[in-house]
């Protein structure tokens, strides 16, 4: 088997609006808003009329991103095999760029083409099931039994930054789903990203877990002050995700050995042998990983042995995934070892998907896909749709 061809197609697709039950949109962060995400589906196709699929985000515009998958990667992977995924992954070396972010969608497609081949799930290709069993005491009932299905992974609700009270309101909504985990955005004012805290802990009566994610966005002093004013008030979150700027190791150490919150490089963790650099630091209590800057579900298999060896736990970033991204992370959350904490999501606040069956959020867990490959099949009515 060959690749033949492999394309890229630009989708916007809106997000629940705030007013509505689980909707995030406007998502604010500390860079800016979204109220739609533009998405990046990538098919390759074969000579034996398999066809796979990817997604990633935009970088820069769509046409820039296309551009580089159709005119760049392209011509470097078509005549090879699908199978071949290492080889493939590796061979694309390009000075002064990580373009294995690029490569990352068409390397979950050769998995999704792999797996359709072979009639496995790609779970079943990494080595089969490893995910924990869901936390929450809500997805059993009395006697043990599971109230959900058995090939089920467990998400953290994701909120951008709001006020206090409007934060309230998202958090019981969170918690009276079945989420046991919200991590929210923060950032452009730590005195206020604490407030949002504290309210969400209050409301919840401290029954949900919290993520604090500034995006690089507070100073070593301002992160400290959070993470200790969250510690006087009996605040323990479940980690701080990349508190302070990229790069920073040493303070990064810093932080971790002032304070008892724990630290979760997430950028940092793009940028490659930082994840190394960032364990030998003693910068990290938890890894928050990513399959796209890793180069695709390969290169995530790769930082999860490097984290797992050192013995920190990790999860998986999300940015906004369709349900393309989600199969693959759903996969690979489950077939990888040592992912104990769960992912982040904002799949329940799509208004809409380009796969034929959308997932569906239960008791705050996504169902694995148990089909050929990712186990999705995409809807090109839909794509077209929404397509820029």
């Amino acid at each position: 088997m060959k690749i033949t061809g492999v394309s890229a197609f630009t989708v916007d697709v809106p997000l629940t609006p705030l007013e509505e039950e689980l909707g995030i949109g406007p998502y604010v962060t500390n860079h800016g808003q979204v109220d739609s995400m533009e998405r990046v589906l990538v098919r390759v196709d074969t000579d034996e009329g398999l066809s796979g699929w990817g997604e990633m985000r935009v970088f820069l515009s769509p046409a820039a991103t296309e551009s580089v998958i159709e005119d760049g990667i392209a011509p470097l992977v078509e005549g090879q095999s699908p199978f071949e995924i290492e080889r493939l992954r590796r061979q694309l070396f390009i000075e002064y760029t990580n373009v294995e972010l690029f490569f990352s969608a068409v390397e979950t497609a050769c998995w999704d083409i792999v797996g359709k081949s072979t009639g496995k799930p790609i779970y079943e290709l990494l080595g089969g099931w490893t995910a924990p069993e869901p936390t929450n005491a809500r997805y059993r009932d009395a006697d043990d039994t599971a109230l959900v299905g058995d090939r089920t992974v467990e998400v953290a609700f994701c909120l951008g930054i709001l006020p206090p009270e409007e934060s309230r309101v998202k958090a019981r909504e969170a918690l009276e789903a079945g989420f046991s985990v919200l991590k929210t955005k923060a950032g452009r004012n730590w005195k206020e990203d604490i407030a949002r805290i504290e309210a969400m802990h209050d409301e919840v009566d401290g029954q949900l877990e919290f993520r604090l994610d500034p995006n690089q966005g507070w100073t070593l002093d301002q992160a400290v002050r959070v993470g200790a004013t969250l510690e006087d008030t009996g605040i323990y979150l479940q980690y701080m995700e990349q508190p302070i700027r990229t790069n920073a190791h040493r303070s990064l150490a810093t932080l971790r050995r002032r304070l008892r919150q724990p630290i979760a490089p997430n950028e940092d963790t793009y940028i490659p042998n930082n994840l190394r650099s960032l364990i030998e630091a003693g910068a990290m209590d938890v890894g928050v990983l990513d399959l796209t800057p890793a180069g695709g579900i390969a290169g995530l298999r790769q930082q999860a042995a490097i984290a797992e060896d050192a013995g920190v736990p990790f999860t998986h970033h999300c940015a906004f995934d369709l349900g393309i991204r989600t199969a693959a992370i759903l996969h690979a959350v489950t077939g990888i070892p040592g992912f104990t904490l769960p992912p982040d999501s904002t799949y329940y606040a799509w208004e809409d998907d380009v796969i034929e069956s959308p997932f569906e959020v239960d008791e705050g867990t996504l169902s694995v896909p148990t089909g050929p490959g990712l186990g999705v099949n995409i809807d090109m009515a839909t794509v077209e749709e929404y397509r820029i």
